[in-house]
């Protein structure tokens, strides 16, 4: 056999191999999977609404300042000669107690003397009304008729004025004496803690030194800074009664869980925080420091606290209550209707910290899911755990 040949006939059996092949590929049964495709519903879980009326809480910051804060000073100057032992930081004193006295010689000489001159003063004018008999007498003997000017001469009418006019400024004088000797002890204005005092013992004081700083303690306010948006719900007490918004005050950072101290929302400052742009509101709290009603289980108030505050707002009517967390993007919620997913568009009338008040697009009880779907699709099939 030539080398030709050979040639030939392995190029004509691989030309055979290759089309049985192909015979066979194009020929072959395919294989149909039936059945497999199958429409799974999602598996979720599910909160009921409550529909109600309820009292939402507005949460809010700010800190705590007296509500009557003094620098006290003195009206009258001159050496300190006492030091009351109750006039020190951290005391309390109550109204018209006596906090340092000034050196009171130099007052009550200065009374005395006041005091003669007002002795000579009225001496002089006792002088004058026997002059003033006199000279009426001598004017009814002499008989003459004299205009009123000259009369009132005669008579010493200036003189008797003059007189009168000098005992009343002695009197003055006196009154003013007085009341420099008296301003010498200097008295607590009103039931106080005593913050600090700059003076001592034997110090020279001028007239309105700076003596030291007292703070009211029948109550204490909180500067809250509450958005602009939530100050129509808050019920703004303008009396002196306290009937305001509710309030309570927690510090959780200094203070034992459930500790709390209780105030009124008294006033609404009429202008936005410059920093944060938030309405300002003046919470009221009496007694701060418990000394008017002792309770070892409250925390007294400090100055300068910054503190949590938890303002009940007015009452919402028939809406529906949602934990926040459920409402989802553009304001709508999930919720199973018929076994599908409906994305319901709602209402929010009013968000605290932890709820949504819904007033349209939410009945009651209706089942809000609460699980997190990967595809939210209008319609979805969607099945509850038990089922």
């Amino acid at each position: 056999m030539t080398k030709k040949k050979t040639v030939w006939i392995s190029l004509g059996l691989l030309t055979s191999s290759i089309l049985i092949a192909l015979v066979f590929f194009w020929t072959a049964p395919e294989a149909e999977m039936e059945g497999a495709s199958k429409t799974t519903a999602m598996l979720v879980d599910v909160v009921q609404a409550e529909r109600g009326d309820f009292m939402p809480t507005i949460i809010a910051t700010g800190i705590v300042q007296p509500a009557t804060d003094i620098s006290l000073s003195n009206q009258v100057g001159g050496e300190v000669t006492r030091i009351a032992s109750q006039f020190f930081p951290g005391a309390y004193v109550k109204k018209g107690d006596l906090l340092l006295q000034i050196n009171p010689a130099d007052f009550e000489n200065m009374l005395l003397l006041r005091k003669s001159d007002l002795s000579l003063a009225q001496s002089d004018y006792e002088v004058e009304l026997g002059r003033q008999d006199v000279a009426l007498k001598d004017y009814e003997l002499i008989g003459d008729e004299l205009t009123s000017k000259n009369q009132n001469l005669v008579l010493r009418k200036p003189q008797l004025e003059a007189a009168k006019a000098n005992v009343a400024a002695a009197e003055a004088a006196v009154n003013q004496a007085s009341l420099n000797l008296d301003r010498a002890g200097i008295r607590a204005p009103f039931d106080a803690h005593i913050l600090s005092r700059n003076v001592n013992q034997g110090s020279q004081i001028a007239p309105g030194s700076d003596l030291g700083r007292l703070v009211g303690i029948d109550e204490y306010w909180v500067m809250a800074n509450v958005p602009l948006s939530k100050v129509n719900w808050l019920s703004i007490g303008e009396d002196a009664d306290g009937t305001g918004s509710p309030v309570k005050i927690v510090h959780p950072a200094a203070w034992e869980p459930g500790q709390f101290r209780e105030g009124r929302v008294s006033r609404l400052v009429g202008a936005l925080d410059n920093q944060t742009r938030l309405a300002r509101v003046i919470i009221r709290i009496a007694d701060p420091l418990l000394r008017r009603t002792p309770n070892p289980d409250k925390p007294p108030l400090i100055i300068g606290t910054f503190v949590e505050v938890q303002i009940e707002a007015r009452e919402l009517e028939d809406v529906t209550r949602l934990e926040r967390q459920y409402i989802r993007p553009g304001n709508t919620v999930w919720v199973i209707q018929e076994g599908k997913l409906n994305i319901r568009k709602v209402n929010i009338l009013f968000e605290d910290q932890d709820f949504a008040y819904i007033n349209e697009g939410l009945a009651a009880n209706e089942q809000v899911v609460a699980t997190d779907l990967a595809t939210v699709v209008d319609g979805s099939p969607l099945r509850l755990d038990e089922d």
